[in-house]
């Protein structure tokens, strides 16, 4: 039986191209499934671990969040100082009382919870996220011990132990050549591989930070050569026509990464600025939504993604980003807050998530904010450029216990 020219024709028409929009819609599918796949391990328990207290510690200015078992186990975390010095009333009324008789086990779905608790959606910003963020962590380390489990493997399972660092200036005003002397003894303190300086004038720009930025950047490459990472963040400094002026600029001395060229809220000019240059840029920091994220993430606003542990809310809600991210072939690296053990919560994120990016950032000692931490498995130091992870249980660090003895419990 002959079959008609138009059956034949048919039977011929190849399959069809994906339009954008099929992709996207593919991408969004994908992104959609990533996020809502569990993050924490829970099969490593076997009984509830009932949370019989919380208790917010202070010591000189420094903050320390504790959380106690029903069985006497105990965690802690060390909380974004700064933060807390200006907002502790939301952490003791509206986070601590959520979170107090739970079973720890089901944290994920305790951190859904506190955000709707009472309304507290209508408190959401880094005060309220950066409360949530130390409990989290203090919790994770509770399990951790319980379960005789370094953090990294309740969330997901250990991928790295060594992790390289770039370390950062926050320097700005000065000239050119002070910046690049700062740089310098920052990379002989730690022996850091990557460097990041800063560009604009923060949420600004003039004549005088425009000069300093095109004459910072050739000079940074040329002092320190082909073979160092060179990262550089505007904190929002930039309209659309200056930050793709300067980040040709940066593309044409091989810089890694541009964080943040127009404010943190600007999604579309970021989108725009992204789609103008070949330099990815990265940004994050000041988020607060998964969703806001999700949409970075799909439509291609930024090609690093960047949330801060503890603006946003700890580590489980910043790994749902990272595996977003990893669905559109993303980088998640973290951006690190002063907080005082930022650093080792990096670290922490870094060792369980694949696609954590080439370098983390690194504070540490003599940062104005140090803790008096020790670790039997590592130094806590960035040594030649790498720092490895702690693999104890849970963060694997001990506080010195007389610097808790003297903390004062923090009442309302």
């Amino acid at each position: 039986m002959k079959l008609g020219a138009a059956a034949v024709a048919v039977g011929f028409v190849p399959k069809a191209i994906p339009s954008a929009f099929e992709k996207s819609k593919e991408l969004g599918a994908r992104i959609d499934k990533a996020w809502a796949v569990p993050v924490l391990k829970t099969e490593f328990f076997k009984q509830p671990v009932k949370i019989a207290g919380i208790d917010l510690l202070n010591n000189n200015r420094k903050y320390l969040i504790r959380v106690r078992s029903a069985d006497g186990a105990a965690g802690m975390a060390c909380a974004h100082n700064t933060v807390l010095r200006s907002t502790y009333p939301i952490l003791l009324n509206r986070v601590v009382p959520f979170f107090t008789g739970k079973d720890a086990r089901k944290l994920e779905s305790l951190i859904t919870g506190v955000y709707l608790d009472n309304s507290n959606y209508k408190w959401q910003g880094l005060p309220f996220w950066v409360s949530v963020a130390g409990v989290e962590i203090a919790i994770l380390d509770l399990l951790g011990k319980v379960a005789s489990k370094p953090i990294g493997e309740l969330l997901g399972g250990v991928v790295r132990r060594e992790i390289p660092v770039y370390r950062a200036s926050g320097t700005r005003g000065n000239t050119p050549e002070q910046e690049i002397e700062h740089l310098q003894q920052l990379v002989t303190e730690t022996g850091a591989k990557a460097i990041k300086f800063r560009l604009g004038g923060r949420m600004h720009y003039n004549h005088e930070t425009t000069r300093r930025d095109q004459n910072l950047i050739p000079l940074t490459r040329k002092v320190f050569g082909a073979e160092m990472t060179i990262y550089a963040d505007a904190n929002g400094s930039y309209d659309i026509p200056m930050a793709i002026k300067i980040g040709r600029l940066m593309e044409e001395h091989k810089l890694s990464f541009f964080e943040e060229p127009c404010p943190f809220d600007y999604y579309e000019e970021t989108k725009q600025i992204a789609d103008a240059l070949t330099i990815p840029v990265a940004g994050g920091e000041q988020e607060n939504s998964l969703r806001r994220f999700r949409w970075m993430i799909e439509n291609g606003a930024v090609q690093i993604v960047q949330p801060d542990l503890l603006y946003f809310g700890g580590l489980i809600r910043s790994i749902r980003v990272a595996r977003m991210a990893a669905e559109a072939r993303m980088n998640c690296t973290p951006h690190m807050s002063g907080g005082g053990l930022g650093y080792l919560y990096v670290a922490h994120f870094a060792s369980c998530v694949p696609n954590a990016g080439r370098h983390q950032e690194y504070k540490g000692e003599g940062e104005g904010e140090d803790f008096p931490v020790s670790s039997d498995t590592s130094s806590l130091k960035s040594e030649n450029g790498v720092m490895k992870v702690p693999a104890g249980p849970g963060l694997g660090i001990t506080i010195d216990p007389a610097f808790i003895n003297k903390a004062r419990v923090v009442a309302l």
